[in-house]
């Protein structure tokens, strides 16, 4: 099997300049989105987004949200050599690959002990990871309004915190 490196080069680019690509299927609900900018905050960019060229300029393939919500900023993006359809499969495969990866609890709760966060929406996402439950992520990332979660089962496994900076959040019980 012969390998090829699609990446052209790394630019920086402002995130309002790149298309959005009109085949994403995935969507950022507002926990998401809080996290991202949880994490922006505390760490900054320290990954790039992923984009092809077209006529019009520089269609996104990956890091829709993060230039969604760094508009102003000029952010790293791999330009690749990749066509439509090639950038089709990518856009494709580069989340549901992710998501096959299996958890080393050991290692994970290794992990979570180094690391802490003041954003509570990135504490909140690695408390569920934490839980090793990909449901209790989806919650967190889109909780249902509290009477739903209350006359669901999902109730059962998500508590409603308040921090001492009065925010309100969902997160698995322990």
């Amino acid at each position: 099997m012969q390998i090829r490196n699609r990446i052209k080069e790394l630019r920086q680019v402002r995130a309002s300049e790149l298309l959005p690509n009109p085949r994403n299927w995935r969507r950022h609900p507002a926990g998401q989105a809080d996290a991202l900018r949880g994490a922006l905050a505390e760490i900054g960019y320290a990954d790039a987004l992923i984009a092809y060229e077209t006529p019009d300029g520089l269609m996104l393939i990956d890091g829709h949200l993060r230039a969604e919500t760094t508009p102003d900023m000029e952010v790293p993006v791999l330009v690749t050599d990749l066509d439509e359809g090639e950038a089709n499969k990518l856009l494709m495969t580069l989340d549901p690959l992710a998501i096959m990866a299996t958890q080393d609890a050991d290692k994970l709760q290794a992990l979570l002990e180094t690391v802490s966060f003041e954003n509570h929406a990135v504490m909140d996402m690695l408390n569920a990871l934490g839980d090793n439950t990909l449901d209790a992520l989806k919650a967190i990332a889109n909780p249902p309004a509290l009477p739903d979660i209350l006359n669901s089962n999902l109730g059962d496994s998500i508590e409603l915190c308040i921090c001492e900076c009065g925010h309100e959040h969902h997160r698995p019980k322990k």
